[in-house]
């Protein structure tokens, strides 16, 4: 899984490192995980690599040039010259500290430096909002950390698609929740959107509910009889049961309303059935009268195994309505799985978790070290990759400049041209491992025994990354801490009184 170092272990040594990574497959909960990656940490020496400052990955200079100057205008109280040099860098990525490379040589943390730094950040912010802080006022520290949120940004959790195979979402959410990491910005494509949608419309006390999988176990894949196929016209699957399902978890709430019940920025992706129409993403900016079931279900209708679908608003008064009543959907996950790109312009992310459960894709997935290597040894793979997918794309091209006029193989073509060209990782990225028998499950109606198998493969894909996004995301979480202090009830009557007495 991770990269080993390359010193030489005497046969006890490897003995015990065996023994570590069997109990670490066995690990039944994080805190018992992070114990044993611990201890195989030090077993094997990866410590030391992390009080090694040499790296290519990041710019070790920068980083402890900037940790130099951080401590002391925090110990001599010299606020000015701390904002500027918070200001200065201030990305989750400065000087390349989030690079995955830099994740992959131990179980737990990153390099010492890059730890010390991202703790001295967090303890220069909390000391600029504290009342320690003396030079600048109430008012000047609240337009400081907004505007730190606006340059910061905040990161997004993005669900793939994958049929009942995406149970596997649940323990990824299960798992960020329980360590207090979860984004408030969501998206998912397929059955990635109806774990996006179960979090959205629900209330954060309903959310563990929703975990323990209860709502999930229904009849949502049935499929037609022969006749059925012969008689009428669809796919395999009939929708009106995964209809049934979705309009009993997620009710007759639209993506407006989702938002200010659950706090959450929900994203569904949506594909016109017309190949020509881009994809869509569906929230409260796009679409706010949707309701959430019925994107859901268009994300859902994968082609040949449902029929398209039509979309379905909420009027003002509470009645349905077509919302482009011509147009008809299917799953988005055929053209943007992970809209990314789109969300960022709405939501100002910094970073992306994708949560990637495709069975078309995952066995195609590299891990970060096979997609960062640069030595000659992975050459042959990575041109092999490149040369397959421009093949693939270039024969498609062919058949379609000599087939495109049968409009069946034209939006066959378009759709493979879609699954294709797309950009299949986050910044981190947990995938699910599969084994032949993953694809059985894939269109069974979830069962307790296959929730709670897939929810405890999602959780336990997610335990390595934790380290990688508790970094990511301390900075953030700081400033949002922050702002929640300086908000409160007690300092914005201070700040209202302030304000009109200078009036």
């Amino acid at each position: 899984m991770l990269l080993e170092l390359t010193h030489d272990l005497n046969p006890h040594q490897a003995y015990r490192i065996k023994k570590l990574k069997r109990q670490l497959e066995r690990a039944e909960t994080y805190e018992e995980w992070k114990s044993i990656a611990l201890k195989l940490d030090e077993e094997s020496g990866a410590q030391e690599w992390k009080y090694d400052n040499s790296s290519p990955y990041f710019d070790a200079e920068i980083i402890s040039h900037r940790l130099t100057l951080l401590r002391r205008y925090r110990s001599q109280a010299r606020t000015v010259d701390l904002i500027y040099i918070l200001r200065e860098g201030f990305t989750y990525d400065v000087a390349n500290i989030g690079h995955p490379m830099l994740f992959t040589q131990t179980y737990l943390g990153t390099k010492k430096l890059i730890e010390d730094y991202i703790e001295e950040v967090s303890e220069s912010l909390a000391f600029i909002a504290s009342e320690s802080c003396e030079n600048l006022s109430l008012k000047e520290k609240l337009s400081f950390f907004e505007n730190c949120e606006k340059a910061y940004g905040q990161p997004a959790l993005m669900f793939s698609g994958g049929a009942t195979l995406g149970l596997f979402h649940s323990g990824v959410c299960k798992a960020l929740i329980e360590q207090d990491l979860m984004p408030k910005v969501l998206s998912g494509s397929s059955a990635g959107a109806i774990m996006t949608g179960m979090l959205g419309v629900a209330t954060p006390s309903e959310v563990t509910e929703i975990l323990r999988g209860d709502h999930f176990y229904s009849e949502a894949f049935h499929f037609r009889s022969l006749r059925q196929l012969i008689k009428e016209n669809g796919g395999f699957a009939d929708v009106r049961y995964l209809k049934k399902f979705l309009v009993e978890n997620l009710g007759d709430i639209t993506f407006e309303e989702a938002y200010k019940k659950s706090g959450l920025d929900i994203n569904v992706t949506v594909a016109p059935y017309d190949s020509s129409q881009d994809a869509r993403i569906m929230n409260k900016y796009t679409s706010p009268d949707l309701l959430v079931w019925s994107a859901v279900l268009a994300s859902c209708a994968v082609p040949i195994l449902f029929p398209p679908v039509r979309l379905t608003s909420k009027r003002y008064d509470g009645v349905h309505t077509p919302y482009l009543a011509n147009t008809r959907w299917v799953d988005g996950s055929v053209r943007s799985d992970f809209p990314q790109e789109r969300m960022s312009r709405l939501y100002n992310l910094n970073y992306s978790i994708a949560s990637q459960v495709n069975p078309h894709i995952v066995p195609f997935m590299q891990k970060d070290e096979e997609r960062y290597r640069k030595d000659l040894l992975s050459w042959p793979q990575k041109i092999i990759r490149k040369q397959g997918k421009l093949l693939a794309m270039g024969a498609m091209d062919f058949t379609r400049n000599r087939m495109g006029r049968v409009p069946a193989v034209q939006r066959l073509l378009d759709h493979g041209y879609g699954i294709i060209d797309q950009r299949y990782y986050g910044n981190v990225n947990i995938i699910g491992n599969y084994s032949l028998k993953h694809y059985q499950y894939m269109l069974q109606n979830p069962k307790p025994h296959l929730f709670k198998l897939l929810q405890q493969e999602g959780e336990r894909a997610t335990w390595p990354k934790i380290s990688s996004i508790e970094t990511h995301a301390r900075i953030g979480k700081t400033i949002q801490h922050c702002l929640e202090v300086l908000r409160s009830p007690l300092n914005m009557a201070r700040l209202t009184a302030q304000d009109y007495a200078e009036a």
